[in-house]
């Protein structure tokens, strides 16, 4: 701060004031803690553009066929990978849509890996559709939106079978079909996709296609270019038709392992399907709201005070026991000291970097033994007892794993299972959510996360 000298005294004490009033609020911005502020923000108001009535003809009806319209491209597919894959399958969907210029027709989500007599659940009530829509700049129909859900009409519609190709190293490839297509009421035929959508080469073992390859499948060079060659079609199993893939509704069987340069792209950074898509997945605000009352209670956060900052762990063992072959679980999986460390090097990062102390911890897990988790809580770490809140009594099967996903992903700081696509997933959000500090832990041999 910079005062002229002047003779008169009441000056100096106006400059004197002065600057002791900006060395002051200096010296508090300089070293007053940042503070963590989880933000939930309703849907904002959207221009007409986003109406999905702005994109089918009115009202869903019987045939699915009746309420497109002719001046709108589509673009489809199903899942039955398990939710946090199935979510970026979603994404993988999203992307391509928007690189063919089309408007993308979401289905549920399915309950393959949770139980199933859990319902499908809709997208947009656990992703905020009206957000995200406005985030990347095109709309999403819901098949709910285009198809009546009680419809009994069998629809008919040819498609490209896109994991028959990567499949060509197993001894009968064959399209990948979803149990969404028993609900949706669609009976189709498949085109097996030409050999060159594959990333890798057909000599390798793999399972990914080109996000690219698979988009001029919806232009019309690249389309009839294909249809030339002698591709397998296999005819629809109850009408017993055979239809070449649709042009009007471009539809893949399966879109998990699609990327454009690199294999399980969603892991590094530059993935254009998490840059341009997943990253504007927000959790829709009423399931977002229940999910932070939850990891306050699991805080024990009094009613009148904000949600502190907290860091969230995911520790998945469960199936990736299998992987750990002959080595014993107890040295395959990182012990909780090692997890202890890398939190305290997320809690030091967060504070070096941000000035957030980040106290709270709420570890998330498939881990069954009691034991296990009593360690956990004498480490000073707690968790979500969804069996106590009565969960999923009160709200439904599909809560506990959404509210596992949006508290790791409404953290300041993360850490997870390296392999794991909800590690994954989280690690993403709260690095371009909130700025972040993440770590994924190594495994699967003793000292594996020795660093």
């Amino acid at each position: 701060m910079f005062c002229a000298k002047g003779r008169m005294s009441t000056l100096r004490m106006i400059c004197a004031a002065l600057t002791g009033a900006f060395l002051f609020g200096f010296g508090t911005l300089l070293f007053k803690p940042s503070s963590y502020r989880l933000d939930i923000q309703d849907a904002p108001a959207h221009s007409a553009i986003f109406n999905s009535q702005s994109y089918v003809q009115g009202p869903p009806t019987q045939r699915f066929r009746d309420n497109l319209r002719n001046d709108t491209k589509y673009i489809t597919s199903w899942t039955s990978s398990g939710w946090t894959n199935d979510v970026i399958t979603y994404g993988n969907l999203i992307y391509l849509a928007l690189i063919t210029e089309r408007t993308p027709i979401i289905p549920k989500f399915l309950s393959t890996h949770i139980d199933p007599s859990a319902p499908p659940f809709v997208f947009g009530d656990v992703i905020d559709v009206p957000r995200l829509s406005q985030a990347i700049g095109i709309h999403l129909l819901e098949w709910h939106e285009v198809k009546d859900p009680e419809s009994q009409v069998l629809d008919d519609l040819g498609c490209w079978s896109v994991w028959e190709t990567v499949q060509q190293h197993v001894q009968h490839p064959a399209p990948r079909r979803s149990p969404s297509l028993n609900l949706l009421k669609l009976d189709i035929s498949w085109t097996r996709a030409p050999t060159w959508v594959e990333l890798t080469s057909p000599s390798k073992q793999d399972n990914h296609a080109s996000f690219w390859s698979l988009a001029s499948l919806g232009f019309p060079e690249g389309r009839s270019k294909s249809l030339e060659s002698s591709l397998t079609n296999h005819p629809s199993p109850q009408h017993q038709v055979s239809l070449p893939p649709d042009d009007h509704v471009l539809c893949f069987d399966h879109l998990y392992y699609t990327s454009a340069h690199h294999t399980w792209e969603w892991e590094l950074d530059y993935s254009p399907a998490w840059r341009f898509v997943g990253q504007h997945m927000r959790w829709n605000a009423s399931i977002e709201r229940l999910a932070d009352a939850h990891a306050r209670h699991a805080m024990n956060v009094p009613v009148d005070e904000p949600t502190p900052p907290y860091i969230t762990i995911h520790i998945r063992h469960g199936d990736f026991s299998e992987q750990c072959e002959e080595v014993p679980l107890d040295q395959c999986f990182a012990s909780l000291p090692v997890i202890a460390r890398r939190v305290f090097e997320v809690q030091e990062e967060l504070r070096a970097q941000k000035g957030i102390e980040a106290t709270q911890v709420i570890m998330t897990s498939d881990e069954s033994d009691p034991e296990w988790w009593s360690e956990v809580r004498a480490l000073g770490w707690t968790w979500v007892d969804y069996a106590a809140m009565r969960t999923e009594d009160i709200y439904g099967k599909w809560h506990p794993v959404f509210i596992d996903a949006i508290i790791q992903s409404n953290g300041a700081g993360f850490v997870g299972t390296r392999g794991s696509t909800m590690s994954t997933l989280a690690s993403r959000r709260v690095q371009s959510w909130h700025g972040g500090s993440t770590r994924l832990m190594r495994w699967g041999s003793p000292g594996a996360d020795d660093h």
